[in-house]
């Protein structure tokens, strides 16, 4: 007998009147129109069934600190970092795991099971990474999360000098951090940048451990540390496992730069993430007008045979005081940003939330397929595109085959003369 058979529904890649099998937390079939005993039937009624929402970047021990310990009045990135600087003396490790729970309610709830959030390993103490680690341990029975090691202030920028930083990253690799982060823009000087990409790949090969750096997170179009990352990768044989996150200033880049670089970062296998909310929100703001939208160039990357997914980023923290948790209202802003708007580009920005996430994270069994986790998300939409349109509702959210979460259809009733007695916001199919 089956654990759990969902019938009738639609699946990412246009399939309907589909029904996926379950047994013990795995698919065992997927397949139309299955009719087999099974302890739970779903019947999806034609909506939409996908794996679950990924997140690939995002700052978790920041998450839910709005206002703390005062509003960034300004909105801008260099408010937040200098807000972030004025908090992390005030942090405890209880406040930070209790914030970050919270949060992880929130993303089971919108369907988000993986994330690889960032934790700022500059503080001498570890605090955050201490607090993560443990959220880690609690969670780990219903979301992936995956650590990155990440100098926020620079890795050679410590004031006791390039090795402090440094061995405060060792030491929270040590601790189980999963992946080696940076941010070369962020370092002195442009050199230093350039020696930071180098320094952190190869504690990165060392280790046998991933890459994610906050690459090029600038208007400036000659912030150019991807090329470096690309280099480095390919130097140390890296390749699938290094990301370039933001990548903005790609978006003030000349033409001609960007046609090398794009075939260099294919060569590498660079997977790119982009945080569209954020990105459209912090950049620009020394443009009057026309103003840069600031968002790297997503088509562009994917054409080339890039794998480029969208990250949240930030929720209510000091860069940036919105956000529930929802990758589909970041796909939709990423859709809108990078004027994505045929059929087949939105679905690629729906896309860029569930499967090219999870390649960015390396996560097995993720898919509706045969062997694959029983993780998904049925949406009270009928196709990519409907959900992304209405930011659809998470009627039902299951891990290893275990429902985790539902809400109710979003249904308005109508009283109005000669119209129906309700709406669901869904026309033709």
């Amino acid at each position: 007998m089956l654990d759990l058979l969902i019938k009738n529904a639609s699946l990412q890649d246009g399939q309907r009147g589909m029904s996926v099998a379950v047994r013990e937390g795995r698919i065992v079939e997927v397949a139309p129109g299955l009719d087999a005993p099974a302890q739970e039937v779903v019947d999806a009624q034609g909506m939409l069934l996908i794996p679950p929402f990924v997140d690939p970047h995002f700052h978790m021990d920041a998450t839910l600190s709005f206002g703390m310990p005062r509003v960034n009045q300004s909105g801008t990135l260099l408010e937040g970092i200098a807000l972030w600087g004025e908090l992390k003396p005030l942090l405890t490790q209880e406040a930070l795991v209790e914030r970050a729970l919270q949060y992880c309610d929130w993303a089971v709830a919108k369907g988000l099971l993986a994330i690889r959030t960032h934790v700022d390993v500059c503080d001498p103490r570890l605090l955050a990474v201490e607090a993560l680690l443990e959220v880690k341990k609690k969670v780990a029975s219903y979301i992936d999360l995956q650590l990155v090691a990440f100098p926020q202030d620079g890795v050679l920028r410590g004031f006791n000098g390039p090795q402090q930083h440094t061995s405060n990253l060792e030491r929270a690799l040590d601790m189980g951090v999963d992946v080696v982060g940076g941010i070369p823009h962020f370092e002195r000087t442009y050199d230093q940048g350039t020696q930071s990409v180098r320094l952190l790949c190869e504690i990165a090969a060392r280790r046998g451990l991933r890459v994610d750096m906050h690459c090029d997170e600038s208007d400036d179009p000659h912030s150019r540390h991807v090329e470096t990352l690309a280099f480095e990768t390919q130097r140390l044989g890296l390749q699938g496992r290094v990301t370039g996150s933001h990548l903005t200033s790609m978006h003030s880049m000349d033409n001609y730069y960007v046609s090398k670089l794009l075939a260099l970062m294919a060569e590498a296998k660079l997977h790119v993430v982009s945080n569209p909310l954020i990105n459209i929100t912090l950049q620009g703001r020394h443009d009057t007008y026309p103003k840069r939208r600031g968002m790297t160039r997503v088509p562009e990357l994917m054409a080339a045979g890039i794998n480029v997914a969208f990250g949240h980023d930030c929720v209510m923290d000091p860069w940036y005081s919105l956000g529930s948790g929802d990758m589909l209202e970041v796909a939709h802003m990423g859709m809108h940003v990078a004027q994505m708007t045929s059929q087949s580009a939105m679905r690629a920005c729906v896309d860029a939330v569930t499967v090219n996430a999870a390649q960015v994270l390396g996560l097995e069994g993720y898919g509706i397929q045969p062997g694959c986790h029983a993780d998904f998300v049925l949406l009270q939409a009928r196709n990519p595109v409907e959900a992304l349109r209405l930011r659809a509702t998470r009627l039902k959210v299951f891990k290893r085959g275990k429902l985790l979460a539902q809400t109710p259809a979003s249904v308005s009733q109508l009283h109005l003369p000669d119209r129906p007695a309700s709406t669901q916001w869904m026309n033709g199919f």
